[in-house]
């Protein structure tokens, strides 16, 4: 008798639980910018109960009209919009003078302290979530994890596993050959089957996409190049091999014999496209892939190169080539109508500054508004995430940011996030 009474009791404490009022918060936007693309509008109420957007409606709603405790966010003198997404991202570190040290002396504990306070410089900075394209693997799928379960903050993360070749892009370099011996990837790969075996692996231990080198890159202290590395057979292995497993490809990419290799392959997206010419526009076109254009990496390393004293000399030659190249590249793809998705290869440029890519894609001819798609909507459609985050509407989630004015007047306006709130929790008010 006294256990049924304890089954009972629980019952009954479950099903007031359950019907409870749920917290509501309301934001009260002066403009509101819910679907980027189309036109914002001003004052907005946006309902938001258990993390979830679950109404928004015209004017600003009062407390009385929700059942249970109601939070007022008074954003009436802000613009709003949805959180930003950033798709290239390396969380684990940023480029500078002590990056080697760092290496060697640092423990991968400390390095994953450190990783925690770069994601939190990108949630205040308004990047509610980021695709990360190359960290130290497990140490990466375990801050994606324990964000999502609440046990730290920071953004939303996409975590991509990666895969080269011998002597690529994404093989270790410039150290010693003890040092190359010790830190090389088992995911480092020769010919098509052994790439095969590379990408099962890397969906094995937990990534939710692949990143492949499919030519050099700028960062590499080897005078190997930009140009294609991985072959074709390789390429469409991985590419096959991840389709088998439910998991999508981008492929780092600077020459355009590589991009449009790759493109061939089959790839979601690709990365920096430094040389994008008519063919792989071409082909861009057909098979509906991102183009993500990192300009503010280009930047940086062609900055860097000229007034940092760090950088190997074939780094330094690619690195003034190659960033002075990247925006004529991305405007003629824009304009010739590919699909832009944002990213910034923060990491390179200093983790909190991802708005600044913004300013050079304005510069490089793409609309305000453009830019807003690409760091929601599009950005969103790449992860296929567009069911959850990309817009404010009802059932999507609360990821919401506010800044001073209106970002399609002055982009700029996205370097001074006032207001961040990511799955209905507030990071930064």
């Amino acid at each position: 008798m006294i256990a049924r009474l304890r089954v009972l009791a629980s019952i009954i404490l479950f099903s007031l639980a359950g019907n409870a009022a749920a917290e509501t918060t309301l934001i009260h936007a002066g403009e509101l910018l819910a679907v980027p693309g189309q036109s914002p509008r001003s004052m907005q109420t946006i309902v938001v109960q258990n993390g979830e957007i679950t109404a928004v409606q015209s004017g600003y709603a009062s407390a009385d009209e929700f059942d249970g405790d109601v939070v007022i966010v008074d954003l009436k003198n802000k613009f709003v919009l949805p959180g930003l997404m950033d798709m290239h991202v390396h969380l684990q570190g940023e480029l500078g003078p002590n990056n080697d040290r760092d290496a060697l002396k640092m423990s991968d504990q400390l390095m994953q302290m450190r990783s925690i306070h770069y994601a939190m410089n990108t949630l205040l900075a308004g990047f509610t979530t980021v695709r990360d394209v190359g960290s130290s693997e497990q140490e990466m799928y375990a801050m994606r994890d324990a964000i999502e379960m609440g046990w730290i903050d920071g953004p939303r993360i996409i975590a991509a596993g990666g895969i080269g070749i011998t002597g690529g892009h994404a093989d270790i370099s410039g150290v010693s050959p003890e040092l190359m011996e010790m830190f090389t990837d088992v995911n480092v790969c020769d010919g098509p089957y052994d790439c095969r075996r590379a990408a099962r692996n890397t969906i094995k231990y937990g990534a939710d996409w692949i990143k492949i080198t499919s030519t050099g890159g700028v960062m590499t202290e080897r005078a190997t190049g930009t140009g294609q590395q991985m072959e074709a057979d390789e390429l469409k292995e991985v590419v096959l091999a991840a389709a088998r497993m439910g998991r999508k490809v981008a492929s780092h990419a600077h020459a355009e014999e590589g991009i449009i290799a790759a493109l061939e392959a089959g790839v979601a997206s690709i990365e920096h496209g430094s040389y994008t010419g008519p063919r792989a526009i071409k082909l861009f076109k057909e098979t509906g892939a991102y183009l993500v254009p990192t300009l503010l990496a280009g930047k940086t390393v062609a900055t860097l190169a000229l007034e940092a004293d760090f950088m190997a000399p074939e780094v330094k030659n690619k690195a003034i080539r190659v960033g002075n190249d990247m925006a004529g590249s991305f405007e003629k793809a824009h304009k010739a109508g590919v699909n832009i998705a944002y990213g910034t290869d923060s990491g390179i440029s200093p983790h909190g500054t991802n708005a600044e890519e913004a300013i050079l894609m304005v510069d490089a001819g793409m609309s305000e508004m453009d830019v807003l798609i690409s760091a929601t909507i599009n950005a969103a459609d790449l992860i296929d995430m567009s069911d959850s985050i990309g817009t404010i509407e009802a059932g999507k989630l609360a990821d919401i940011i506010a800044v001073g004015s209106s970002p399609l007047e002055n982009i700029d306006e996205l370097l001074d996030v006032d207001f961040v709130m990511k799955g209905g929790k507030v990071y930064k008010d």
